[in-house]
C-alpha cells in the first residue's frame, strides 16, 4: 500500500523534444507540457531561456549538462519524489541522443517516477529523411572522437558495416573528420553531409569524400552537422548491378545520369559503377 501512495505522490518526468532550428518546429504538445511543469532541467539555461520566452512560458530553469549530471540527477530526482513534474529539455533536439539524461532516466524508472517522452526534432532523422539515401537500416555512431587515433580507430571498425552509418559533427573538426573518411574508406566514397537544418542556410551535400572536403574547404563551416554514409563496395553487389541493368534499359535516362543514381544509392565509387555500365554494355552486345 505504502508503495502505491509513494507512486501517486511523485511527479513525472516529461522528455521534451525542442526545434533543431527552426522555432515553429516545436509541437502544441511540448508548449503545453513545458507551460505546466513545475521546473525545465535545460543544457544552457540562457538558450533555453529564449525558447520559453517565445511562447511566453515562464517556468523555473536549472541547469542540466555534461558537467553537472552526476550531481543534477539525483536533484532533480528528489524534487520529482516530491511531486513536482519536470521537464527534462536539450539545446536543440530530442534529449538523450547524443546528450545527457540517460542516468535521470535511469534512476527515475528505478525509483518508479513516470517518465514520459514528448517527441518532435531530431537532427539526425531529419537528416535520413531527406538524405534520399538506404533508410531501412542503419546505425548511429554519435559525435565522432575528437582524438585523431580514437576517430581513425573507430572508423576502421565500422569498414565492413552494411547499414547506412550515421554521424554527428562539430564546424570545427568537418575538414579533419572528412579527412579521416578518405583515408579509411576511399576519396571516392559516397556521402550526404547536412547542415544548418531547418534554418536559413540549410544544406544537403551530395558527392564523394573527396569533393566534400574541396566543397567545405572553401569558407569556414558553420552549424551542426550530420554524417550519413550509404553502405559501400562492401555491400550487395549484385543489387547494385541489376539496378544499374534496369536503369540502362531505360531510354528516358543517359549512361551519366543512371550511373550517379547507383553510385548515389549503394554508396558506390563513379568510376567503379561506370565501369560496370560499360561491362554491362559489352555483355549486351554479345548477346
Amino acid at each position: 500500500m505504502q508503495e502505491g501512495q509513494d507512486k501517486q505522490r511523485s511527479g513525472t518526468l516529461y522528455v521534451v523534444a525542442t526545434p533543431i532550428g527552426n522555432l515553429d518546429d516545436i509541437t502544441y504538445r511540448a508548449v503545453k507540457v513545458l507551460g505546466e511543469v513545475d521546473l525545465v532541467a535545460a543544457e544552457d539555461t540562457r538558450h533555453s531561456r529564449k525558447l520559453l520566452d517565445r511562447f511566453g512560458i515562464r517556468k523555473p530553469l536549472l541547469s542540466y549538462h555534461d558537467h553537472n549530471e552526476r550531481k543534477r540527477y539525483e536533484e532533480i530526482l528528489a524534487r520529482l519524489r516530491s511531486g513536482e513534474n519536470v521537464a527534462l529539455i536539450s539545446d536543440a533536439g530530442t534529449p538523450c541522443i547524443a546528450d545527457p539524461g540517460y542516468r535521470l532516466i535511469a534512476s527515475c524508472r528505478t525509483a518508479g517516477v513516470p517518465v514520459v517522452p514528448i517527441p518532435g526534432a531530431s537532427a539526425m532523422v531529419a537528416a535520413l529523411s531527406a538524405s534520399g539515401v538506404a533508410t531501412d537500416r542503419f546505425t548511429f555512431e554519435g559525435y565522432l572522437p575528437s582524438r585523431a587515433k580514437a576517430r581513425a580507430d573507430l572508423l576502421k571498425r565500422l569498414t565492413g558495416e552494411q547499414r547506412t552509418l550515421v554521424f554527428y559533427e562539430t564546424p570545427h573538426r568537418l575538414i579533419a573528420a572528412l579527412s579521416d573518411l578518405m583515408q579509411v574508406f576511399g576519396k571516392e566514397r559516397y556521402l550526404v553531409v547536412a547542415r544548418e537544418l531547418t534554418k536559413m542556410h540549410e544544406e544537403f551535400f551530395h558527392g564523394t569524400v573527396d569533393d566534400a572536403i574541396e566543397h567545405f574547404s572553401r569558407k569556414p563551416v558553420k552549424g551542426e552537422i550530420v554524417l550519413i554514409l550509404p553502405p559501400g563496395s562492401d555491400g550487395p553487389q549484385m543489387n547494385a548491378r541489376d539496378a544499374l541493368r534496369n536503369l540502362l534499359g531505360d531510354s528516358s535516362l543517359s549512361r551519366r545520369d543512371a550511373v550517379k543514381m547507383v553510385a548515389r544509392e549503394y554508396g558506390l565509387p563513379v568510376s567503379d559503377v561506370y565501369r560496370e555500365s560499360l561491362s554491362l554494355t559489352e555483355e549486351d552486345r554479345e548477346v
